[in-house]
Formats: structure tokens, sequence, C-alpha cells
């Protein structure tokens, strides 16, 4: 045993205490196991408690700070045994540590961020498309900051990078128009809101319909009614009339209805009985137009109409409660001893060619 601790002492690396990598790596080991202590038992004390944010600020922090804990020793390591087998200052190791440290910063700051996005989108008390555009601008922002972190760290000028920037955003604008075209239009979604993620759009100008997926910087993801995906460019939409029935605030009925001529006596009493079934009808909406009136003589029918707006707007819904009305006026033209008309022809034939006609038919049968 003696032995086994002389031969520590002995050892290159436990001569100076401060700067044995073996120490190091155990001060990192200690670190990260307080470290996780730590953190299990904030996690058990906000999981306690009803306020979301410190437990959204610890999961951002979690992986991140374990990194840093295993990196930075790690990197101190590195430089001590290349400076004790180089005999030489490694001056770039203080800035490896700079740039660790801001990349440790923008994580934690991309990771937060992500977690409230989630959170936001769970909790569904926000609009999902605003909830992932602020992200998105959010993520952005400190990716940048992290970048022009990085070229200040490397000693180049901020002053000239941006004036550097000015010109070539010029030459990168004129080369990636349509990139650009497209991010702009991805903007104008976002800010005009003309549709959201989940809605139903399409456009008359295009053959575009369908249930909105997903809203990204370059393009819109629009799934069809026969579930194929259909990727248009964010700028097309800049360029197109874009009907939206989502957010219809009624659905409409509009049908003709054809009588019988000789049931012509009855449509006044049919008219005022459709009526009032349609106003007395729940799942009508009387605030909205109402008209039901004799329009046309039809070629085989008389023709009357009815114009009026569910309360639903739900597709299936709204088909369910068109069928019980079209039943009931059914119902209501043969309670009226009435019946609806079906095309009919009536052939007149001149009496003087009757007999002709009659002959022609009888030739046959006589041979």
């Amino acid at each position: 045993m003696n032995e086994f601790i002389q031969l520590l002492k002995d050892s290159p690396y436990l001569k100076d205490w401060d700067n044995s990598v073996v120490l190091i790596t155990l001060a990192s080991l200690v670190a990260w196991g307080l470290w996780r202590f730590t953190y299990t038992k904030l996690l058990s004390l906000s999981e306690r408690t009803s306020f979301h944010w410190d437990d959204l600020l610890l999961h951002a922090l979690k992986t991140p700070v374990s990194t840093l804990i295993w990196c930075w020793p790690a990197t101190i390591s590195v430089g001590l045994l290349l400076e004790d087998n180089f005999k030489t200052q490694f001056n770039w190791l203080a800035q490896l540590k700079l740039l660790m440290v801001i990349s440790i910063c923008v994580w934690i700051l991309i990771r937060l961020v992500t977690e409230i996005e989630r959170q936001f989108l769970k909790d569904k008390k926000r609009d999902e498309t605003t909830v992932q555009a602020v992200a998105k601008v959010a993520r952005t922002f400190f990716v940048v900051i992290g970048l022009l972190s990085f070229m200040q760290a490397f000693g180049l000028s901020l002053s000239g990078l941006l004036t550097f920037g000015g010109v070539g955003g010029l030459i990168v604008g004129l080369a990636a128009k349509d990139l650009l075209s497209n991010f702009f239009g991805g903007m104008m979604i976002y800010f005009d809101r003309p549709f959201k993620v989940g809605e139903w759009i399409r456009s008359p100008d295009r053959q575009i319909e369908g249930t909105v997926e997903r809203i990204g910087w370059r393009m819109t993801i629009i799934r069809t009614f026969d579930k194929r995906p259909l990727y248009v460019p964010n700028s097309v939409f800049s360029n197109i009339i874009v009907e939206n029935p989502s957010r219809m605030l009624n659905r409409r009925i509009n049908e003709t209805i054809g009588l019988r001529y000789e049931d012509s006596t009855k449509m006044d009493t049919i008219i005022a009985q459709v009526k009032e079934m349609l106003e007395n009808h729940p799942e009508i909406d009387n605030h909205q137009t109402l008209i039901v009136n004799f329009n046309a003589f039809g070629p085989s029918s008389l023709d009357f109409f009815i114009y009026t707006f569910t309360k639903t707007v739900n597709w299936i819904r709204y088909h369910e409660v068109k069928q019980d009305v079209l039943l009931k006026i059914v119902e209501i033209i043969r309670n009226n001893d009435a019946d609806i008309a079906f095309p009919t022809r009536t052939l007149f034939i001149e009496p003087t060619q009757t007999d002709a006609i009659l002959s022609q038919a009888a030739q046959p049968a006589a041979k």
C-alpha cells in the first residue's frame, strides 16, 4: 500500500496538484455529479408548482451545463498536456474557451426558445402560426448574435464586416431573388395572417386547395383532400387570390324546387309553410338573409327557391342540416297534396294529320 502511495506521489501528473490532469478529470466528475444532484432536486421542486417557466429553464440548462462541465476542464487538460510535451504556450486555447462559452450560451437560449414554443403549442392558448413564427425569429436572432460574437472573438472588425455585408447583401440579393421573394412572402403570411396551420384554404387562380400543414420560410405545405402534399413557394401567395373557407361565419343553402303546373293553386301555401319551417329550424341562422319565393315558370315546373344560411360551418354537419331541410320541404309539399315536378314533354298533333299517322301505323299490321 505504501508503495502504491509513493507511486502516485512520483507520478508526473500528480506532482503539481493544480496542474494535474487526473485531478482535473476527477474534479469534473465531482462537479458533474453535484450538477446532476442539484438538477434532480430543483426539478422535483419545480414540478410541484403550477408555474411552468422554471421547468422550461431547467430543461434548457440540463444538457448544455453538463457539456460545459466536461468540455471546459477537458480544454484545460489538453492545454496542459500540449504545453508539457511541446514546451510552448498555446494562446488559441483561451479563444477556444471563449468560443465554448459563447456556444453554450447560444445553445441554452435556443433550447429555452424551443421549450417555450413547445409549451405554448401544448397549451393551445396562442395561435400556432404566430408562436412558430416568433420562435423562428428568436432562434435566428440568437444564432446571428452568436456568429457575430465568434467573429469578434477572432478579432474581426464588426464595422468593416457590416460594411462588406451591405455590398455583399446587394450581390446576394440579386443572385438569390427568388429565395428572398419566398422569404418575404413567408413574412407576409406571418404578419398578415391570411391563413394559419390547420385551416382549409383554396385559390380560384391556381389549383391549390387543402389543409395547411406547415408554413416555412421558403414554402408552405398544404395537404390536399386526397391526402397528397402540395409544396407551394411563399412568393406565390403574393400574386394570387386566397380563399379561406375555415373562417366562414355561416354556410349557405341555395336550392331551386319545381312544382307541377297542376299544383299552381297550392304554391302560396307551400311557400308560406316552407318559410315558417326555416324560421323555426334550430340550425338555421335567422339573423342572416332568408328568402323563399316563387321564382320562374320552368319548361315543366313552377319553380320556387330557398336562400338561407346554417349556423354551423362544419362541412359534414352542414350537409346533415341541408338534408333535413330538404326532407322537410318534401314533406310539406306532400302534405298539401302536391308533388315535385319531373321533366315532361307534351306532343300536339294536328287533326288533319291524325288519319295519315294512324294509317301508316296500321300498314305493318295488315301485312
